[in-house]
């Protein structure tokens, strides 16, 4: 990865993990998004993992491809995931399961929806954090959720945004689908939902003891 294991105090996930949780998630999105020349966001490199990955490894930087987001970049990804799906007494916030680092595994591979989708993703971080600093004069990650709120508040509802935000307003719709298409790939987002998955719904202790005498089993 191209930052410590260790980001602001929280694990980060692993990056087989992460390339497992691509391939879990399975996003899209069907909006209609229009074309931003997004700050820094120039061409994913790398090769593809093919149709068939082996996902019992550990990967290096560098052996599919390299990663994208700054320090920087994470930190607001972060604070956007966490308004998105904040911490609750059912759930942790988004952020804490390690959103970002899907994102930034989606945004960084080298195929074509990923590589639409990394300009836009790229496009709303820069532009919450210049909002941020234009409006409270500090980045979004630093300054407060109520302060942060403001900001997302414009951008929720495509049909309510102005016509100098809608662009903007449609990246916010494919961020927040990676946001829940990643956290709900987790177990911890699984069982917010109260998915069970292959889990026995009922204990068994086995045959009931009158019938094991009954066969002279018991």
């Amino acid at each position: 990865m191209n930052q410590s294991l260790e980001s602001s105090g929280e694990r980060r996930i692993s990056r087989r993990e992460a390339l497992q949780w691509v391939l879990a998630a399975g996003v899209a999105t069907t909006l209609p998004l229009p074309t931003f020349a997004a700050d820094g966001a120039a061409d994913p490199s790398g090769k593809p993992y093919g149709m068939d990955p082996v996902l019992n490894k550990t990967y290096k930087p560098g052996d599919f491809w390299p990663l994208t987001l700054s320090a920087g970049q994470r930190r607001t990804s972060d604070a956007l995931s966490d308004i998105i799906i904040p911490e609750d007494a059912k759930s942790p916030a988004a952020s804490s399961v390690g959103v970002t680092d899907f994102i930034d595994e989606w945004i960084s591979a080298p195929y074509p929806g990923q590589k639409e989708d990394r300009g836009h993703v790229l496009d709303l971080l820069s532009y919450v954090d210049k909002e941020s600093q234009s409006r409270f004069q500090k980045g979004f990650a630093d300054v407060t959720v109520e302060q942060q709120t403001t900001i997302v508040d414009e951008l929720a509802y495509i049909p309510r945004a102005t016509e100098k935000n809608k662009g903007q307003a449609g990246q916010f719709n494919l961020f927040r689908n990676l946001v829940m298409g990643g956290f709900y790939s987790t177990p911890k987002g699984m069982a917010d939902v109260g998915f069970m998955g292959n889990k026995p719904m009922l204990r068994w202790d086995g045959p009931p003891k009158e019938v094991l005498v009954k066969l002279g089993l018991a």
